[in-house]
């Protein structure tokens, strides 16, 4: 979880535990404490599982370009890799001709 993540997710408790209790002191019948205070959870709910959701989607962005790159570094080392092979043998066929040749 990122600084700011962890910023708004604090943020949020925050919040949500100061209008708890706000509600819970507040000059009113019990029913209309409760459904304020039912209310306020799930506003508070709701945007926690927004953020959730954003951060869900910026991992899966980031682990998708790592991805990628990991495949264009991997594909980038095996050509690299697979000339220096053909090189090899060119020069041993060239080699192998030209002890051949003097022999």
């Amino acid at each position: 979880m990122t600084d700011n993540s962890k910023t708004v997710v604090a943020l949020l408790a925050g919040l949500a535990a100061g209008a708890a209790l706000g509600i819970l002191f507040a000059p009113e019948s019990g029913e209309e404490t409760v459904d304020k205070l039912s209310k306020s959870l799930k506003d508070l709910k709701d945007r926690v599982l927004d953020k959730a959701h954003q951060e869900i989607a910026n991992l899966t962005r980031t682990s998708d370009e790592l991805a990628d790159k990991a495949s264009e570094s991997f594909s980038s080392v095996k050509e690299e890799v697979k000339g220096k092979i053909d090189s090899l043998k060119e020069d041993a066929n060239d080699n192998l001709t030209d002890y051949v040749a003097q022999a």
